[in-house]
């Protein structure tokens, strides 16, 4: 089972975190969340037990517990939902290349000063 902890420490380290969950069964793996540019912690993770029983019980005795000065929660993980993908460059035209002035992209005349 996945287990999803948030509101950690951000100095916490994953071997502070398995240790936490040992207690309670055998953990398969430990991840904390961290920044790609920074490499600093987000403040949470995920701990992975084979034991379905052994993780309710984790769940059900850390949840709001204190764990490095942090009241911490801990549930059961979800499926990480579809997100949409923002990107920043502008749509593509009917030959499948990028349209840099918006002007054409809404029909206008590129030269507004040349009327005749």
């Amino acid at each position: 089972m996945n287990i999803f902890v948030a509101k950690l420490n951000f100095k916490t380290k994953e071997s502070e975190l398995q240790e936490l969950f040992e207690a309670y069964g055998e953990v398969n793996s430990v991840k904390i969340i961290t920044d790609q540019a920074t490499g600093k912690s987000k403040g949470f993770g995920f701990v992975e037990m084979n034991d379905s029983a052994e993780a309710l019980e984790a769940i059900k005795q850390l949840d709001d517990t204190d764990f490095g000065g942090y009241r911490i929660v801990v549930k059961e993980a979800r499926p990480r939902e579809e997100r949409p993908s923002f990107n920043s460059r502008p749509p593509r035209d009917r030959n499948n290349e990028r349209s840099f002035n918006r002007r054409e992209d809404f029909g206008e005349r590129k030269d507004r000063h040349n009327r005749f």
